[in-house]
């Protein structure tokens, strides 16, 4: 019976860090990095548009110019698939690169 228990305690804290890690994933220093690619035609520092527009505190604002709610998710499908002349970078930019760019625009 005590053996149940500790393997249940385990499982539960090893399921509880991977719950965690998930959450936080994403570097955003290497998605600055990431985000140089995007700084062509987005700005990162002001509202100012460029070609595309501004991404200064995207995940601060209620919708996307699509009207989606601004999450992880209708943020990475953008960038997966493009429009409105950005193209699709679902084939150019790993996941492990999305999670760094979605980190990044968090931090403005």
């Amino acid at each position: 019976m005590m053996k149940i228990l500790v393997s249940c305690g385990l499982s539960a804290v090893l399921l509880a860090s991977l719950g965690f890690a998930q959450k936080g994933k994403g570097d955003a220093k290497k998605g600055k990095v990431v985000f140089e690619q995007c700084g062509v035609c987005h700005n990162s520092e002001t509202d100012e548009k460029k070609m595309g527009p501004s991404l200064k505190g995207l995940f601060k604002k209620a919708k996307l110019s699509d009207c989606k709610k601004v999450t992880d998710e209708t943020v990475r499908a953008r960038v997966n698939t493009g429009g409105n002349g950005m193209p699709a970078y679902e084939d150019m930019l790993s996941a492990e690169e999305k999670d760094n760019l979605l980190a990044f625009l968090k931090t403005i």
